[in-house]
Formats: C-alpha cells, structure tokens, sequence
C-alpha cells in the first residue's frame, strides 16, 4: 500500500504548475548552450569548492569570486532567471511535502490505531 501511495503521490507532484514549469524551463535550458555553458562552470566550480571543503581548507578568493560571478551570469541570462525561478518554486512545494510528511510520520507514530487499507 505504502509504494502505491508515494506514487500517487509522485504523480500528483508532477502534476504541479510548479512541477510543469521547471519541466518548461528545464528543456528552454537545454536548447540555451550558451546557459548550458554557465550551468558546467558553475557545477565545475561547485565540486571544487566541495572537494576544497571536504579536504578541511577553505576555497580560494579567485575560485569564489569564479563562482559568484558564474551565478549572477546565470541569473541575469533570461533562459537562467526562468530556471532559478521555477526551480525555487518547485523545491518550496517540495519542501512543504516534505514537511507534511514528516508531520503525517508523526501522527503515524504516536497513533494507537492501526489502520491496514
């Protein structure tokens, strides 16, 4: 029964605006080399800013200055301002998920009621 729930749930998700509109936005970006481009550098740098982390040190002033400046390239291209905010929209309705979830995981825990339909 679980299993079929969270894909009801799933479905129900990708049937979202926000859900619809990443999609849109997700296939704008990859018709966009150009935004492409800036996404790889910003994905290359993030790794190297992880691996730098990871390693106990601190990122170096040129690669963070790289990656703020690839981020705010990003943001200003129209095709990445439609992505970041799609993107944004869809992970508040995630996290609301989420958060309802937990809160159901809750109830579910401390409910003497045992329910198997």
């Amino acid at each position: 029964m679980i299993w079929d729930k969270a894909e009801e749930l799933g479905r129900l998700i990708g049937q979202t605006q926000e859900c619809k509109a990443l999609r849109r936005a997700e296939s704008s970006l990859k018709e966009d080399k150009e935004t492409v481009a800036k996404l790889e550098t910003i994905q290359n740098l993030a790794r190297k800013v992880d691996q730098m982390v990871a390693a106990g040190q601190m990122p170096d002033q040129e690669t963070a200055e790289a990656y703020e400046r690839a981020v705010r390239e990003l943001e200003l291209s129209p095709t990445g301002q439609a992505y970041v905010v799609a993107r944004a929209n869809f992970e508040k309705v995630m996290i609301k998920v989420n958060q309802l979830i937990g809160e159901g995981t809750e109830k579910g825990t401390t409910s003497s009621i045992i329910t198997l339909g």
